[in-house]
């Protein structure tokens, strides 16, 4: 083979390979944005559920903290929609820099955030008040155990597609339903202590400790969203 047919061969294979690399990438990019996109209507429907029977249960039980909870599960449905409209977005405008699409699912997840810590503030404050004991926790303690199975796994798989995407939005909803993984925990421990003690304001205190985290969270959500205007980003999908 002559130099010159070597040559072009070599080009036209790099080409070839820089094609396949390029197409590759972008299937990569589509299959997590798939995946992301499943998780945040599952997101979605999940929390509507739980958020309907929990504050169901409550309102029949007389514990506010159950029906606290079921308020928290309508926020993480705000930041679940968030991250759908996000993806669909991008889906149907490749050619804009996703940054933008990001930027306002930043804020709506910061806004969830810091809605679930004014519930979280608002519930504690009435269950101290009020000083109300529910009739019966069975209810918490059963939606509680579901809850963090099923949230465990999802911060799990939200996380995973985060970092392979480098999407701060969906790291940050992944913040969120971790979140209600401690509101969970809140709500369990609040139920097993009533069986035990009988004193009927104790997750009061632990929701409390969680209004500090979710301000946090959404703080750094916002903080988030106001690097990327000011750096510029203009990153394409």
């Amino acid at each position: 083979m002559s130099s010159s047919c070597w040559r072009w061969w070599a080009v036209a294979t790099n080409s070839e390979r820089i094609k396949m690399t390029i197409i590759a990438e972008k299937n990569f990019v589509a299959r997590y944005y798939q995946y992301a996109l499943w998780l945040g209507i599952f997101t979605v429907l999940y929390n509507l559920g739980e958020g309907i029977v929990s504050m169901a249960f409550g309102l029949h039980d007389e514990t506010l903290a159950l029906f606290g909870f079921g308020v928290d599960s309508f926020i993480e449905v705000m930041s679940g929609l968030g991250i759908v409209a996000m993806i669909l977005r991008i889906w149907k405008n490749p050619d804009t820099p996703k940054s933008v699409f990001e930027k306002t699912a930043l804020r709506i997840t910061g806004t969830s955030f810091y809605l679930l810590a004014l519930g979280l503030f608002v519930t504690a404050l009435l269950n101290i008040y009020s000083g109300h004991k529910p009739e019966t926790t069975l209810a918490g303690v059963i939606i509680s155990l579901i809850s963090i199975a099923a949230m465990w796994a999802l911060v799990s798989a939200k996380i995973h597609v985060g970092q392979r995407l480098n999407s701060a939005p969906i790291l940050a909803d992944a913040n969120c339903t971790r979140v209600c993984i401690y509101m969970s925990i809140v709500l369990l421990l609040a139920s097993l202590l009533y069986h035990l003690t009988g004193i009927g304001y104790a997750d009061s205190l632990g929701a409390l400790g969680l209004v500090y985290f979710s301000v946090q969270e959404g703080r750094e959500a916002f903080a988030k969203a106001k690097g990327m205007e000011s750096c510029g980003c203009g990153e394409h999908q």
